[in-house]
């Protein structure tokens, strides 16, 4: 019997800034097609934390703030310059000179959404300086095609869920859990179809707690310390739970749009209690664990696999391993990526699928009418040739 010449493999740098906006990943690996199956090879990572005054100037134009058009504009060159600075220094650090695309999800501004309905989103970092950076071609603006099908744009991450973890085949029912600013879930439904969506806050109140608490001397809950002081206040947390957000029906998204620092504190007041940073810590990373345990209970997981920055908490894994049981919680690691890694390894995945002409979006999970190609493509320095147009789309992704 003889076999197809296999496809030639791309070699794509992804690269992710999230909502927490503290460094932005750039993650390299090998993608080719062969038949029913992606095999995606990780060649590393290379992470760079934001500038100082580059942070500042995203925290400053993000709601509940006003900006200006003219800051608007500036804010897009800095971050494109910078990603394209980061992406450069990945394919000599990480590719060894040489790369063949660089797929860039950029910085989330705002994300608008009104009930179950998104109307828009905005990530700022032009490809064209990436494109200029590193003379390669950039697909970017990954959200907005599903949007205009009437889609959330969000979570994209459901389809390496779908693709590398939530297979039909015999194994425990799994559940993908993305710890970012906001945590977000992929699952199989009832009828066995996939399901995504933003269950809420993970890093993004826990953070802002932190920042308002300390008066910006720290940004963070390190090493979960605070939440592992702090005692929950049950009061404040049962306000918390009463957001109407979680309440929707998924498909649904949501970001620091609504989750932010004047929030919380809006929250604390109306609770009528003005706890120890601890506890208001402690209480946030309790919501979160309960938000994903909810989850979990409804679509029956029995194995729960975590990536994201909120890993680092231990704080954290800890109560959704408690809240969670009888399932089992468990890193992405075991699954031959890397926790800090999975969303750039996301991005390049789907800005790959894109050059070759094959949808990257899951509808069951975004909610859109249809699968669309994802994304726009900025030429490099040479004439864009993009490959000839798989014949399937890969059913299934190994991690070689």
């Amino acid at each position: 019997m003889t076999h197809p010449h296999p496809a030639p493999a791309l070699t794509v740098v992804g690269l992710l800034s999230g909502t927490s906006y503290d460094a932005v990943d750039a993650a390299v690996c090998d993608l080719r097609l062969a038949g029913e199956e992606l095999l995606l090879h990780p060649r590393g990572l290379h992470s760079a934390p934001f500038p100082d005054e580059l942070r500042r100037a995203v925290a400053a134009c993000l709601p509940p703030a006003r900006t200006t058009m003219a800051e608007v504009c500036r804010l897009d060159t800095e971050l494109g310059r910078f990603f394209g600075r980061v992406a450069a220094e990945a394919v000599d650090a990480v590719a060894g000179g040489r790369a063949d695309l660089v797929v860039s999800h950029g910085q989330t501004v705002y994300h608008w959404v009104e009930g179950r309905q998104a109307r828009g989103t905005l990530q700022l970092g032009g490809a064209a300086w990436i494109a200029e950076a590193t003379g390669l071609p950039v697909v970017s603006d990954v959200r907005t095609r599903d949007i205009a099908r009437g889609g959330q744009g969000a979570p994209l991450a459901s389809t390496l869920d779908a693709l590398l973890l939530l297979g039909e085949g015999p194994g425990p029912r799994r559940g993908a859990l993305n710890l970012g600013g906001i945590a977000n879930i992929t699952v199989r439904g009832g009828s066995g179809g996939i399901v995504a969506y933003d269950l809420g806050p993970a890093n993004a109140l826990i953070d802002a707690a932190v920042a308002d608490g300390t008066g910006g001397a720290e940004t963070m809950d390190t090493d979960g310390a605070r939440a592992r002081r702090g005692t929950v206040d049950r009061e404040l947390l049962r306000r918390l739970l009463a957001e109407p957000y979680y309440a929707l029906a998924a498909p649904k998204s949501t970001g620091k749009e609504l989750f932010h620092g004047v929030y919380l504190r809006e929250q604390v007041a109306a609770a009528g209690g003005r706890p120890e940073l601890d506890d208001l810590v402690a209480t946030v990373t309790e919501l979160t664990a309960e938000l994903v345990a909810a989850a979990c209970r409804d679509y029956g997981v029995e194995e729960l696999v975590v990536s994201g920055g909120g890993v680092r908490n231990p704080a954290l894994l800890a109560r959704l391993a408690e809240l969670c049981a009888p399932a089992r919680v468990s890193p992405i690691e075991e699954h031959g990526l890397s926790s800090q890694g999975k969303e750039g390894y996301l991005f390049a995945l789907l800005g790959f699928l894109t050059v070759c002409g094959l949808p990257a979006s899951v509808p069951s999970a975004t909610g859109a009418r249809e699968a669309a190609l994802l994304g726009s493509i900025t030429p490099g320095a040479r004439p864009l040739r993009l490959p000839e147009p798989a014949a399937q789309a890969p059913v299934r992704l190994r991690v070689v």
